[in-house]
């Protein structure tokens, strides 16, 4: 009997400690959720703009001659965000053939009316402003309407009376100071799908001397108008300014407080920089946030570009005063008051099983055909004889580099007798910026291109036709290894530097992936490049 009480009592104080364990383990989890990270979509990802439908969020980014373009974002909290789609994701909507990596698609705004989703924005060096529609944000979207006679960039539309408003960015012709842009507005009717009635400039920005003012997102608000702009350019400098109205068509003047955020005082040593290009969304609890652009800084470098931070902000009168009582974009606070939403995790490990590439996989310009595969559990690429640094697609398929300490690992089967044929890993930005790991017949090379100058780094004897390629980065740092086995990976070259990809030196605007190319360097050629899979995880 004694024995059974002793055995009861042990089960009894298990039971109490597990649930002591259980109980503490749960309230550590709701204290995580109280606060969110910034940014709240890392790597490439510059010019947000935000729309709420009910308890849904949308949110899109600009993306150059990336394809598909203008990734489609989704989230119930404001923290947690899944890509369910792209705007520009059938080959005959754009052209982007011969356009620079800084060129193509540039800011995007998303809105929302009477049961259909807008995307307006500009294609850089191509055909100038469009928009395209869907009822499913997720797509498919409309092929692009487009507006010939609306010059400028950064186009925003908004809704008032139940007409459609068009505002955009401006080069002034004759300019009382430089780098003089305005902003104006224009009805925009939807069933002509033209620009109708008259233009005004709305402002010049909110100095004297305002320079790059672009950006201009429109808000009716307690039937007051609200002008928010982006002005400074994009780099060091950038900031928003608010502008307040009675009337729709103006006079638009410039908030006492302006800029109402920038980072520019805290100078080139703060760790994030560049904050601007916002816009702002009302939640169903009546808080209201904005998704703004901002750069993080290594050694006064960036080589993740402009990423999608969040911030929260109220209104004191008419002020929008972002993150109050700190007056600035921080790392971490606390979260949007909204149900916590996870989506499932994505595996860090791509093993090429399901039907067509997933939604992070990227092409730089659009593919004339189809040049991969996915086939018996392997992603068949051809060698085709478009290269790298031209500036037409090529056999490179790529995802962002997302962390500052990243490891990227795959598996290649490549067999070659020609000394033109290659294969293997890329970390690309522009077409003068890259590097390449690759396998030729008997060797694996490994080369840099910094500034449009081309070497190779290193060379080893190579014979086998499977072969393990991985690439690490540490904040500037930047190692390759290969080997016959993941356990048998040996260092190729030098230690490398990923200012190669950073912001300057010819980066500009767009960001960098890393991804699989394979290239029969301008000669026709039947090859293909089997990856096995493709890994790439924070550290």
């Amino acid at each position: 009997m004694n024995l059974n009480k002793a055995h009861i009592f042990r089960i009894s104080l298990f039971l109490i400690i597990l649930f002591m364990i259980c109980s503490f383990s749960k309230m550590k989890g709701q204290e995580s959720l109280q606060n969110f990270q910034n940014p709240i979509l890392s790597g490439y990802h510059p010019d947000p703009s935000i729309c709420r439908v009910g308890n849904d969020y949308y949110l899109v980014n600009s993306t150059f001659i990336w394809y598909p373009g203008i990734p489609i974002y989704h989230s119930k909290d404001l923290v947690n965000w899944e890509q369910i789609g792209n705007g520009i994701h059938r080959t005959d909507q754009i052209n982007l053939d011969g356009l620079l990596d800084k060129q193509g698609i540039y800011a995007v705004t998303i809105r929302h009316n009477d049961g259909i989703f807008y995307l307006i924005t500009t294609c850089v060096n191509c055909d100038g402003n469009f928009y395209i529609t869907a009822t499913n944000p997720a797509g498919p979207w409309s092929d692009p309407i487009w507006l010939k006679d609306a010059p400028g960039i950064d186009p925003s539309l908004m809704w008032d009376d139940n007409k459609c408003y068009y505002t955009g960015h401006t080069w002034i012709d004759e300019q009382t100071w430089p780098t003089q842009c305005g902003i104006w507005l224009q009805e925009l009717d939807l069933k002509q799908k033209k620009l109708v009635g008259k233009r005004k400039i709305l402002t010049y920005g909110h100095a004297n001397n305002a320079s790059y003012t672009e950006g201009p997102h429109l808000y009716k608000i307690n039937d007051k108008y609200l002008l928010l702009l982006s002005e400074g350019g994009t780099g060091l400098f950038h900031s928003i300014t608010a502008h307040h109205s009675d009337s729709l068509w103006g006079p638009y003047i410039a908030d006492m407080i302006n800029p109402v955020l920038s980072h520019r005082q805290y100078g080139n040593k703060y760790p994030i920089q560049a904050i601007g290009h916002g816009d702002i969304v009302q939640t169903q609890n009546d808080e209201w946030w904005s998704v703004v652009l901002g750069k993080r800084v290594i050694n006064n470098q960036t080589t993740l570009a402009r990423e999608t931070f969040l911030t929260p902000l109220e209104f004191q009168g008419k002020t929008p005063i972002f993150n109050p009582e700190y007056g600035k974009v921080v790392l971490e606070q606390k979260r949007p008051n909204l149900p916590w939403t996870p989506f499932a995790p994505k595996p860090h490990k791509d093993e090429f099983d399901k039907e067509g590439l997933d939604l992070k996989w990227c092409f730089i310009r659009i593919p004339e055909e189809k040049f991969y595969e996915n086939k018996k559990g392997k992603l068949q690429i051809k060698l085709r004889p478009q290269t790298i640094d031209s500036l037409t697609n090529s056999s490179l398929i790529i995802q962002r580099i997302e962390h500052h300490q990243f490891s990227a690992t795959t598996k290649l089967s490549f067999k070659t007798n020609k000394e033109n044929e290659q294969a293997g890993m890329a970390i690309y930005r522009t077409a003068e910026n890259y590097y390449l790991l690759m396998k030729e017949e008997n060797s694996l090379v490994l080369i840099k291109s910094f500034k449009g100058i081309k070497e190779e780094i290193a060379r080893v004897r190579y014979e086998k036709n499977e072969v393990y390629f991985r690439a690490e980065g540490d904040n500037l740092d930047l190692s390759f290894s290969y080997g016959e086995s993941l356990e048998t990976m040996k260092g190729i070259g030098d230690a490398q530097s990923l200012i190669v990809i950073a912001d300057g030196n010819g980066n500009q605007f767009n960001g960098a992936g890393i991804g699989m190319y394979a290239t029969s360097n301008h000669k026709i050629s039947k090859a293909m490049a089997l990856f096995d899979w493709f890994e790439y995880k924070p550290k």
